[in-house]
């Protein structure tokens, strides 16, 4: 685990015509959150293997795929298998969690797990044991500029605790309307990685924008110290 916090702009917010260049912008993140959506499992379509496998060419940076998909246990393997560092399916579309986890991990990757807003962590504890990301959304999947959902931080407090005696051992990622409103609430309730879309590349200097919402998150945060 890592005892700073992890700041993942995410692509989502970026110029789309300009992936390179935007990506170069936040050099000094720690992943690059890249939302992959199908039109199927959301009411959204964005970018799929081919423009990640593009992206995986022009960065060094980590990239964390978070795929709003149906049928992540068949398409999650080929994001692995193209070198994405991290690979989040949703607990609401995967058939078999447990035997996706494994094959993720096989392919090379870790392994992560995303829960809407309004999935209890409670069913799915004995599952958590086999990945090593929990993407908590803290709004509907689907689309960037929502409104942080408060509510789901419960759920954060939730699994630093599982994390804090041993039970689980995994990075605590959250996602939806992070910025410098929100961040603090999130890092005191037990968030590692932030997903920061608008916050960051809405902001004059991206990387300055990252520098500030790490060291933000650090000082609001019992479990992480910048």
């Amino acid at each position: 685990m890592s005892n700073h916090p992890l700041i993942a702009p995410s692509l989502l917010s970026a110029d789309f015509a300009r992936l390179s260049d935007e990506m170069s912008a936040v050099s000094d993140s720690d992943w690059l959150h890249v939302d992959v959506m199908d039109a199927h499992f959301v009411p959204n379509l964005t970018l799929g293997l081919p423009v990640v496998q593009s992206l995986l060419k022009a960065t060094d940076i980590p990239i964390d795929c978070h795929l709003m998909i149906e049928n992540p246990d068949h398409w999650a393997i080929g994001y692995a298998e193209a070198g994405a560092y991290n690979v989040t399916s949703h607990v609401e579309a995967a058939e078999d969690p447990v035997a996706l986890a494994k094959n993720l991990r096989a392919a090379g990757a870790k392994a992560g797990l995303s829960v809407k807003p309004g999935t209890p962590l409670q069913p799915y504890l004995d599952v958590l044991k086999h990945y090593d990301t929990l993407l908590v959304m803290s709004v509907e999947p689907g689309f960037g500029g929502q409104s942080f959902i408060t509510d789901v931080l419960s759920k954060v407090r939730e699994a630093r605790k599982l994390v804090e005696t041993g039970h689980l051992n995994l990075v605590v990622e959250i996602d939806g309307g992070i910025n410098a409103d929100t961040i603090e609430q999130a890092a005191e309730a037990g968030v590692d990685c932030f997903v920061a879309g608008s916050a960051v590349y809405g902001a004059e200097d991206p990387n300055k924008a990252v520098e500030a919402l790490r060291a933000q998150a650090g000082r609001a945060s019992a479990h992480l110290g910048v």
